[in-house]
């Protein structure tokens, strides 16, 4: 616990912002003001009581024809208004400190969560990292706003009360509300923390819940494909009855949490009226006095009602807090070292030097790859599913270390140059193209973020991507839709390779970066690609043979290893896997030429 208040500690208390800790302490001030004041109000309650009954107990320095019952009772109101106003004056000042300290952790969690690694984001659920990372936050503002807003503030008026009871009544008053308050305090946590249990398990259950909803979502056209919405529904619908279970004993326990509650705090108060009654009658008090120790017991009661909420809050908050510092404690598997370069190429030379990798340590993927890109020239790297194409281009951008070997750019080891300066100078177009949510526009811009109009018009037009944004119902400001669902598979790619273009990077890589492309479009698009690579290095990762015909050299992979290099002539007359391969797609391409040319209801016969 130590700990973890020592984590979030420079988050209430700044470095360097002299702002926020006066505000803190001018919050302090007004908190003391607001207490001194809240516990003196019963006081013209008891003035003015005694004075309706013809008694007077006003304080002697003050004339007694100023402390009419009238006066006393406006007094009264007042002071409440007051009060009030103090404690919303407290919350004005503080405001800006929890929203900065909500604001600081909420920024250092976006940039950390960039900064792990591509293996940590695989392995974890994008739903439940988001509810870690979201009640983290919100944990930490409702550790700001009920431990210092409303615990501080309550220890402030417990101890004012408590002397208050000694010097106006005796010690058997502060004995009987000192023992309540440890009674009410001691049953409100123990029960509260059965009560986390309940919480914990109905979170569990929230999250499940939360992660079946957005997988189903996302899946959407899965989904249909397949018929199985009652089955989506019926996992969400478990997964929500756990959740319903869970908050009916949350809501339950709510209940005897409140009664047990009341009725500690009433016997206290009743015994402290009991005495003070008992008083008013010997004549060693009077009825302001009992309306006064009942006054201040009732207001001390406000704060305590809100104990068991604020401890259950406060406790949830410092767990969800704990669950976001145990993220922020991951170390990102891949960084920079201390003496790393930043480095713009203009030309770059790759080499991948008896390179070997693997996932988990057990199963290699790639085993002693050796093999050179030079300056301008392309590579197409071919070979069945799962051969390691596509490791390739994760390695070259530094997602993961490789195992064994060295990957060069110009003859500089890629784990010596930043990270940042390495993928400003690699462009990708990948297979699977994901888009951010927002217009067309900011999805070419982000290719180079501060890009003129005309630039981004230019890559548009190279990507045969304009023709088809004029005719969008908003033009450029058309929003694509989550991961880009509203375009087309071959408008997504378009966009992808006009980024990629805008970004003018030295070193290329086009996975399957035509895939999604009829033909038409894929050989418009491919002179394009063909005059970007012209000046650049270029890895083509495809499947698709026909599309690396070109290629200055092309390697053969198989389970990790080169099986086969040499330009695709070579390659054909070895009569090896990549002739087998080149075969067999030439086969399947003339036979779904020749179902184009066969008469429509041929074709219903052969179908049948």
């Amino acid at each position: 616990m130590v700990n973890l208040m020592n984590e979030f500690f420079p988050y209430i208390w700044p470095k360097g912002r002299a702002d926020i800790k006066s505000r803190i302490i001018l919050s302090l001030i007004i908190l003391i003001f607001a207490k001194i004041l809240t516990v003196l109000i019963p006081y013209s309650y008891k003035w003015a009581t005694d004075a309706l009954v013809g008694e007077n107990t006003t304080p002697p320095i003050i004339p007694i024809a100023v402390f009419t019952p009238i006066i006393l009772i406006i007094a009264f109101g007042l002071g409440r208004i007051l009060m009030v106003a103090f404690n919303q004056l407290r919350d004005v000042v503080f405001a800006k400190v929890g929203q900065n300290a909500v604001r600081q952790l909420a920024s250092v969690s976006f940039s950390h969560l960039h900064n792990l690694s591509l293996r940590f984001h695989l392995d974890r659920r994008t739903g439940a990292l988001n509810r870690v990372v979201e009640r983290g936050i919100k944990g930490i503002e409702n550790i700001v706003r009920l431990a210092i807003l409303n615990t501080v503030p309550t220890i402030f008026e417990f101890i004012f009360v408590g002397l208050i009871l000694l010097i106006q009544f005796d010690w058997r008053y502060l004995l009987v509300v000192t023992l309540t308050i440890i009674s009410y305090s001691y049953f409100t946590i123990k029960y509260s923390s059965l009560r986390v249990v309940f919480r914990q398990k109905m979170n569990s259950h929230d999250e499940d819940a939360n992660n079946k909803s957005l997988d189903s979502l996302l899946n959407y056209e899965t989904v249909k494909h397949f018929n199985n919405e009652k089955i989506e529904e019926k996992r969400f619908d478990e997964a929500m009855a756990g959740y319903e279970q869970a908050s009916i004993k949350t809501l339950t326990s709510l209940s005897f949490l409140n009664f047990g509650q009341t009725a500690i705090f009433t016997i206290g108060l009743t015994l402290c009226m009991v005495l003070s009654g008992l008083e008013v009658k010997a004549g060693d008090q009077t009825i302001g006095d009992f309306v006064l120790i009942n006054a201040l017991l009732m207001q001390l009661a406000i704060p305590l009602n809100f104990f068991g909420f604020i401890y259950r809050e406060i406790s949830q908050g410092l767990t969800d807090l704990n669950s976001l510092f145990s993220i922020l404690k991951i170390e990102p598997e891949i960084n920079d070292k201390k003496n790393a370069i930043s480095m713009k190429f203009n030309k770059a030379e790759i080499n991948f030097k008896d390179v070997s990798f693997s996932y988990d340590g057990k199963r290699k993927v790639l085993q002693n790859l050796n093999f050179n890109i030079p300056s301008g020239s392309s590579l197409a790297i071919v070979g069945p599913t799962g051969a390691g194409k596509s490791t390739i281009s994760r390695l070259l951008f530094r997602f993961y270390d490789v195992t064994n070997g060295n990957i060069l750019i110009n003859g500089k080891d890629i784990q010596d140059i930043s990270q940042v300066s390495l993928r400003k100078n690699i462009g990708i177009v990948p297979q699977d193209t994901v888009l951010f949510n927002d217009t067309v526009f900011y999805n070419l811009k982000y290719g180079k973020i501060g890009s003129s109009d005309k630039e981004i018009w230019k890559v548009a037009q190279q990507a045969q991507l304009s023709n088809l944004i004029k005719n969008f119902p908003d033009g450029m400001n058309t929003v694509v839709g989550e991961r880009g669902l509203k375009l087309s598979g071959g408008e997504k790619q378009r966009v992808a390779i006009a980024r990629t273009l805008l970004k003018n990077p030295p070193i290329l890589i086009l996975d399957e970066a035509t895939s999604a492309l009829d033909t038409l479009t894929e050989r418009e698009i491919k002179q394009s690609l063909n005059e970007l690579a012209e000046k650049r290095t270029t890895i083509i990762i495809a499947h698709r043979l026909s599309t690396v015909v070109e290629a200055n050299k092309i390697l053969v992979l198989d389970k990790g290893k080169i099986k086969e290099q040499g330009t695709h002539k070579q390659l054909l007359r070895k009569k090896g896997l990549y002739a087998d391969m080149w075969s067999t797609q030439q086969t399947i391409k003339k036979a779904e030429a020749t179902l184009k040319n066969v008469k429509p209801e041929y074709k219903k016969l052969l179908s049948s």
